[in-house]
């Protein structure tokens, strides 16, 4: 049995704790929250602290922990586990600055302990489809990507806490909604060389960004599109990825990212097509993403290796992102090394 911990009891924490219920092999030992008032909430089967450090020194058969507070504070806490050779699941972004994420690679591998970074959307059935395509090579000379968010936070949900939306732990549309589909769009493309990009606070009182667009080229030489925002009005309305190449073309699309819109490729008929965007649509979410990273946590452990989501992976979106705000700002074309 592995034991977890989770530190940082808001919305997302939620989650870890269903997929830690939900997964054979893993245990929810304690939690740990500065503010008391939110560990009401946890079963009284579960240990519940208010200070990090003395969780993790009365609890040394505690293994791995869920790292769920804002993401300001992301590099702090990796720092404080991984010193206490504990494995680490820490939440998106893994943090808000580049030398931050750094770090936290460079103390999980100076611990001896793995890190593995949340990003659930790799694990969605129709993900899954569109990567099982790409190694194939079914797509071909790659020509271009696009990712599209196009989703709702109102004033409201930035007034939920006085972090929301802040420069120093909360990043902005790119950081907090599009990252996921940045990781996707990297996973899927490879690495990007340079950026060209805007960025507004268009309708939102934040410091940050609400909306952003931006231009890149891969490695391979394709090209991508970005666009996020969050001020789509009244809900959201859009997220989506498409891939186009030589041989293949496919989008994936909905509210959520979950449904295949376009599944043509060469060699596969109308008929095939039709028969996998039935499937994805009979069943588009899958096993929770949540659900999938704890497990794989628990098998990592067990079988002493790397987490599927490295720090490494985590980290590459991280830094597109801050290329994306730093053209913004300067107005000039970024190249990433």
């Amino acid at each position: 049995m592995i034991n977890f911990a989770i530190v940082g009891m808001g919305h997302i924490a939620n989650k870890h704790m269903e997929a830690i219920e939900k997964t054979e092999g893993a245990n929810l030992l304690a939690v740990c929250d500065t503010n008391p008032d939110r560990l009401e909430m946890v079963p009284s089967n579960v240990k519940k602290y208010t200070d990090l450090g003395i969780m993790l020194q009365e609890n040394p058969e505690i293994q791995a922990v869920s790292i769920c507070v804002p993401s300001g504070l992301h590099a702090k806490l990796t720092k404080i586990v991984a010193e206490h050779k504990r494995h680490i699941i820490v939440e998106k972004p893994m943090s808000l600055k580049l030398e931050d994420a750094e770090d936290m690679i460079k103390y999980a591998n100076e611990n001896g302990v793995k890190l593995a970074v949340v990003h659930p959307n790799r694990f969605r059935p129709a993900i899954r489809e569109m990567r099982a395509k790409m190694d194939e090579g079914a797509f071909g000379t790659l020509s271009h990507a696009n990712a599209t968010v196009r989703w709702n936070r109102n004033q409201a949900y930035y007034d939920q806490a006085e972090w929301r939306g802040t420069k120093e732990f909360d990043g902005g549309v790119l950081m907090n909604q599009a990252i996921h589909d940045l990781d996707l769009m990297l996973w899927l493309m490879g690495p990007v060389v340079f950026v060209q990009a805007m960025a507004a606070t268009r309708l939102r009182k934040i410091e940050t960004e609400d909306v952003a667009a931006a231009v890149v080229q891969f490695e391979n030489g394709a090209l991508g599109v970005i666009e996020a925002a969050t001020t789509v009005y009244p809900k959201n309305l859009e997220e989506s990825l498409a891939i186009f190449g030589e041989t293949g073309s496919a989008k994936i699309s909905g509210r959520t990212a979950n449904f295949v819109e376009t599944w043509d490729f060469e060699g596969v008929s109308e008929e095939d097509a039709e028969q996998v965007k039935q499937a994805i649509k009979a069943d588009p979410f899958g096993k929770p993403g949540h659900q999938w990273i704890i497990e794989d946590m628990v098998e990592a452990i067990k079988e002493d290796r790397e987490p599927v989501v490295t720090g490494a992976d985590g980290l590459a979106p991280v830094k597109l992102i801050l290329a994306i705000l730093e053209s913004a700002e300067t107005g000039k074309k970024v190249i990433l090394n």
